[in-house]
């Protein structure tokens, strides 16, 4: 495959309004604030901002207290973004996220009060301890940019992101995530436990609330425009096309699942390869950054078939990875 140059066409600003000289500098620069924070979890950074160059939404699948909440405060106070956290419980309402309409005595007419779901940044906390109906409430703002309340359509803030946690299924008190809510999420991201090493720094050091309230942006929303149209920009040729049309037919024909990938799957595996070949300072992308986003993107998309018998989802993925590249 031919390797082009890498080059952008425009300049990305720093913080301080310095002109930055390429993508891959002000990647590392993010990369690293964040991993002052995040220790010994350098991929899982990077395929988190991988998602958001993409412009998608993460969900974060894991145990209490291995640090999901972390990484999503940690993602916007390195980008420079506005967050708000929403703690989801069986009681919450759509209501308590999208906003509502109070009636103004004074003007005599109703005004809509903006929920938390304003925000750049939104930490949807816990998601599937919500009801069904709840987590519902997040579908519009996800697909389109925009909340509808009582008939009137609001626009949500530019750039716009959510950042989901959710406990395992098999713990008491969750609901699990309809597929429709699923496949709004760009990816899915697994933190797991940090290696010895990295346990042990943090048995040590400070804690990383404090050291997250002391954090200054290593970029700003400027920034990551840019980024996002350099990774728009980055060259996807013919036969990475076609060896990701290879996976979504083998996913659709084989019989390990019980529905194949969508063509909005083969879409956000683009999106998320373009953004990782960005990442690695690449302006096209290859077969292996398919293959490296490939788990993230399209695991949480893929249920096991009956014929198939319970396949675990490793098992599922190791079909699916032997896919020869065309």
């Amino acid at each position: 495959m031919k390797s082009p140059a890498f080059h952008t066409k425009s300049p990305i600003p720093s913080p301080d309004s310095e002109i930055s000289p390429a993508p891959k500098e002000a990647l590392d620069r993010i990369i690293a604030a964040a991993g002052t924070i995040i220790l010994g979890k350098e991929r899982e950074l990077r395929l988190a901002l991988a998602c958001v160059i993409a412009r998608g939404h993460l969900l974060i699948e894991d145990l209490p207290g291995v640090g999901k909440t972390t990484l999503a405060h940690v993602l916007a106070k390195t980008l420079g973004l506005q967050f708000r956290r929403i703690q989801f419980t069986s009681d919450l309402l759509p209501a308590d996220i999208l906003g509502t309409s109070v009636y103004d005595r004074e003007k005599g007419s109703f005004s809509f009060h903006p929920g938390p779901i304003f925000a750049q940044m939104v930490l949807a906390d816990e998601v599937n301890r919500a009801t069904p109906k709840t987590q519902s409430a997040l579908l519009e703002a996800m697909e389109e940019n925009q909340v509808t309340v009582e008939g009137q359509t609001h626009s949500l803030p530019m750039p716009f992101f959510v950042v989901a946690t959710q406990n395992p299924n098999y713990q008491i008190g969750t609901f699990p995530l309809p597929e429709s809510q699923s496949d709004r999420f760009l990816m899915r991201l697994e933190i797991g436990y940090p290696d010895p090493q990295a346990e042990r720094v943090l048995l040590k050091s400070q804690e990383r609330r404090e050291l997250l309230n002391n954090m200054t942006a290593a970029a700003n929303p400027a920034t990551l425009a840019a980024l996002q149209s350099a990774a728009a920009a980055v060259h996807v040729s013919d036969a990475l096309v076609d060896y990701v049309q290879a996976l979504l037919k083998f996913s659709r024909e084989a019989p390990y699942y019980r529905n194949g990938l969508s063509p909005r799957a083969g879409v956000c595996i683009v999106r998320a390869a373009r953004a990782w070949a960005l990442l690695a300072g690449r302006g096209y992308a290859v077969p292996e950054d398919v293959q490296a986003v490939l788990p993230a993107v399209a695991m949480h998309r893929l249920q096991a078939s009956a014929e198939s018998g319970a396949l675990s989802a490793a098992e599922m993925l190791r079909h699916l990875a032997a896919v020869p590249v065309p």
